[in-house]
């Protein structure tokens, strides 16, 4: 497993508290949101190529319907898309590789594991429940800088994620950013972003994490 580390310390002793991104980081859910977006072609009879859609998660939902609507009809199908998700959404979509053991591992060690992303949040929350992953702490319809002002609140000293604008979270927060390949971002776009960590994906995050946290004992 690839793993890039900086030279950045993060000396603070304050009680562990890691933030996750849910989409492309926790969960897999690239197939719920072609579902919800199939339902919105139904039923507004615009085109949209849902491949692509897909293929770039991360930004919020009127980032990407921005792509496909005008300006004036994006709230409009922004309702539209979230009324269908709930039904279409949920059940397709799949924990990641790694999910629920970083989560329980922040926790094992006496931390806060919480969730920080764009998804509304509760379609996150029923992300998580359908799933069984159980963070401490769920915050929704926030993106890239705005994650780092929920993080810096909540006194994270990790904020983990897939896409660059997780990376610019966590600099704003002043938090050590983790990312992980498993999102539209590879390695050296996260890297390039400023991770100070960069790993394949959620599998090896535990033990990076029991050693982050010894090093920030010691």
């Amino acid at each position: 497993m690839a793993v890039m580390t900086s030279t950045v310390h993060h000396p603070d002793h304050h009680p562990l508290t890691v933030g996750f991104d849910l989409d492309m980081t926790l969960i897999d859910s690239r197939p719920g949101i072609a579902a919800a977006f199939r339902v919105l072609v139904a039923e507004t009879g615009v085109p949209i190529d849902i491949d692509l859609v897909v293929s770039r998660l991360g930004p919020p939902l009127e980032t990407e319907l921005a792509h496909w609507f005008p300006a004036a009809e994006v709230p409009a199908a922004a309702v539209l898309y979230r009324a269908a998700y709930p039904d279409h959404a949920i059940d397709p979509s799949t924990a990641l590789a790694g999910a629920r053991e970083s989560v329980a591992a922040v926790q094992a060690l006496g931390g806060r594991a919480i969730v920080v992303t764009a998804k509304n949040e509760v379609h996150a929350k029923l992300h998580l429940s359908h799933l069984g992953i159980e963070p401490d702490t769920v915050i929704g319809s926030l993106w890239a800088e705005a994650k780092g002002e929920a993080l810096r609140e909540q006194g994270a000293q990790v904020y983990v994620g897939d896409h660059t604008g997780d990376v610019r979270g966590a600099r704003v927060a002043a938090a050590l950013s983790v990312g992980v390949t498993t999102g539209p971002c590879d390695a050296a776009e996260l890297r390039t972003a400023g991770a100070d960590v960069v790993l394949e994906d959620l599998t090896g995050f535990p033990a990076w994490l029991t050693a982050f946290e010894a090093d920030r004992a010691a």
